[in-house]
């Protein structure tokens, strides 16, 4: 049964200019709700979050189920639950990509900007290995890491089953290979608008004659995939390729800026460079980078761990990021705010000193942002909470 807490008196949530397809209802506003808790409705442990609002102001909160294990293998779905009273009850939950003993995870949801259709980009792998064994190159082609496309016509209550894209998306010589995890972008400016776009990282083999194994850090890399035809067909874009081992791309989030470029925050994989958050931007939509990731400094605070991004709209709205604030730990959940498109960014509250880690962001109306996040007292994979903010 989802929690609610600090129930307030009955109010029309405010849509504005966010509801393409408006939506008129009231319900009651709340602070904050848990859609997963770990143990319950036949799964171990919920982790991965990703959030995304539709056209008709439902917000949909994905998560990876893992039946019998808290491991990243395994045997584990890509569930749903949706919320049509802005993340303060959710309806039941949904398996959207059934694992039937396999692996299927890191959802990248978006709304299509041209047929208000929710597309999910998902990342795939046999159960029986692992992103050790994936990385050193020690499975079948069938048994690594594949990626699959679905779409929702009907505001996320059903989905089409998974269609595979690995041959678009992934080149010869890759190894690890994810989606996400965490909101996906439409673009709606620009040239380009309408593009679709997923940032993914991946890692790859070593050169011939290496003694390396592939598994080291160095061979991780970012790079993003795009669609422009609503996700029916995809192309790889961008791809971070320098396996230097300084800075070392991993799990990676994305944000439209107001100018129509594209903002990306990718996790640092154990790099040797300070800081632990790498950003980079692109000028076309995602096909290249104008310059490579360089480390984030103003996010010093965050550890290795996942993060999100999201563009507010409005005039002069700020860019956000969400992630932990112990450098040495994933504990106290915080927002921060970026003027200046990501070049620097301030600390603007701490949601909570628990254990935390994965997160994403959403814009939930005009005046609420809404943060999907991990959190608990004894792992940081107790729950997945939905936090009520308001926007600044």
């Amino acid at each position: 049964m989802t929690r609610v807490s600090r129930i307030s008196v009955t109010a029309a949530l405010i849509l504005g200019a966010f509801a393409v397809e408006p939506r008129a209802w009231a319900t009651a506003t709340c602070e904050s709700s848990v859609p997963y808790v770990s143990g319950e409705g036949g799964y171990a442990q919920y982790r991965i979050p990703a959030v995304v609002r539709t056209w008709r102001g439902t917000l949909l909160a994905f998560a990876e189920g893992r039946h019998s294990t808290t491991g990243d293998s395994g045997d584990i779905d890509v569930v749903l639950r949706r919320s049509t009273d802005g993340g303060c009850r959710w309806g039941p939950l949904q398996v959207v990509a059934d694992g039937k003993g396999d692996t299927r995870g890191n959802p990248a949801p978006m709304v299509d900007p041209r047929s208000g259709q929710v597309v999910l980009v998902t990342s795939y792998n046999d159960g029986s290995v692992s992103e050790s064994q994936i990385m050193r190159g020690q499975v079948t082609k069938e048994q690594s890491r594949r990626v699959f496309v679905q779409r929702s016509p009907d505001d996320g209550r059903h989905f089409t089953k998974p269609h595979e894209i690995t041959a678009q998306v992934k080149p010869a010589g890759w190894r690890w290979y994810a989606t996400g995890p965490g909101h996906a972008v439409a673009l709606t400016r620009g040239p380009h608008r309408g593009r679709l776009v997923v940032a993914c990282d991946h890692s790859a083999a070593p050169r011939p004659g290496s003694s390396d194994t592939g598994r080291e850090a160095r061979y991780y890399g970012g790079h993003a995939i795009y669609s422009d035809d609503g996700g029916r067909s995809w192309r790889l874009g961008f791809v971070d390729d320098s396996y230097t081992g300084h800075d070392n791309a991993n799990e990676t989030t994305a944000a439209q800026l107001p100018d129509g470029r594209l903002y990306f925050n990718a996790r640092d994989q154990d790099g040797s460079s300070p800081g632990n958050r790498l950003d980079a931007w692109s000028s076309d939509g995602g096909e290249t980078l104008d310059a490579v990731y360089t480390v984030q400094s103003t996010l010093g605070e965050v550890p290795v761990v996942e993060g999100s991004t999201l563009q507010l709209q409005g005039p002069e709205a700020p860019l956000l990021f969400s992630g932990p604030s112990v450098p040495t730990a994933r504990k106290a959940m915080a927002l921060w705010t970026s003027t200046d498109e990501g070049i620097t960014f301030d600390r603007l509250r701490t949601l909570s000193d628990l254990k935390a880690a994965y997160s994403d962001l959403v814009q939930v109306d005009g005046n609420t942002v809404g943060v999907l996040y991990e959190t608990g007292t004894k792992t940081a994979y107790d729950t997945i909470e939905f936090r009520r903010l308001p926007a600044p």
